[in-house]
C-alpha cells in the first residue's frame, strides 16, 4: 500500500479515530530504545548513590517504606 493511499484512507476516519491514530504514531516516535532506558536508569542510580554518599538524602529502611506504602493503599 502506498503512502498516498494510506493518507487518503486515514482522512476518511472520524476526527476521534484520527486523533487516536495520531497519538499512537507520535508515541511510536517518542519511545526510547531499551539502551536509552538502561542508560537513564544507570544515570539515576548513580545520582541517588552520590546523594546518599554526600549526605543529601538519608536512607529509609525497606520495612518502613513497605509499611508506609501499605498504609497509603488502605
Amino acid at each position: 500500500m502506498k503512502l498516498k493511499q494510506i493518507e487518503d484512507d486515514i482522512l476518511q476516519l472520524s476526527e476521534e479515530e484520527r486523533a487516536e491514530l495520531a497519538q499512537k504514531l507520535l508515541l511510536s516516535l517518542d519511545s526510547p530504545s531499551e539502551g536509552e532506558i538502561e542508560e537513564d536508569w544507570l544515570v539515576e542510580a548513580q545520582r541517588r548513590a552520590r546523594d546518599l554518599d554526600d549526605g543529601i538524602v538519608q536512607p529509609v529502611p525497606a520495612d518502613e517504606v513497605r509499611r508506609k506504602a501499605q498504609a497509603l493503599l488502605r
